[in-house]
């Protein structure tokens, strides 16, 4: 794959420059995930998206998100601040979390109220992995991880 530029985010799930990594179809921009959007939306309205909605929120968001813009979404979830936020945030990224799957998020979602994923019944839907363009630290954890896996 061609190595592409760099672009920063201006904090609000959007990308200034090329949207897309070229040749992958991914996105750097939140807002090219439907659930993602969907996500987002809700957490600027307030609507409580429901512990893993928040966490599967974190999880992907820490990647394409400046840390205070994060914080501020999830600290408008009711029960929620600044605090209670930053310490989710804080524990995604200690403990390294990748993005989860869509198994994992749909797994998730039957513990909740919210539907993290709005179109669960959609095969191609809430893969944030085909949607979106990490930073390539993501996929070599994930790469690790199966090759530790294998090698038993």
């Amino acid at each position: 794959m061609a190595k592409t530029q760099q672009k920063t985010s201006n904090g609000t799930g959007r990308s200034r420059g090329a949207d897309q990594q070229e040749g992958s179809g991914r996105s750097r921009d939140l807002r090219d995930s439907p659930m993602m959007t969907h996500l987002l939306d809700a957490l600027e309205k307030g609507t409580d998206v429901g512990h893993y909605g928040r966490l599967t929120f974190a999880m992907i968001a820490r990647h394409f998100l400046k840390e205070e813009k994060l914080v501020d979404l999830l600290a408008k979830q009711p029960e929620q601040d600044e605090q209670t936020a930053q310490a989710l945030l804080k524990q995604v990224e200690e403990r390294d979390y990748n993005p989860p799957r869509r198994e994992r998020i749909l797994e998730w979602q039957e513990q909740q109220d919210f539907p993290i994923c709005p179109t669960p019944d959609d095969p191609s839907a809430c893969n944030v992995y085909s949607e979106l363009a990490f930073p390539e630290e993501v996929y070599d954890n994930i790469n690790e991880f199966y090759e530790e896996q294998a090698a038993g």
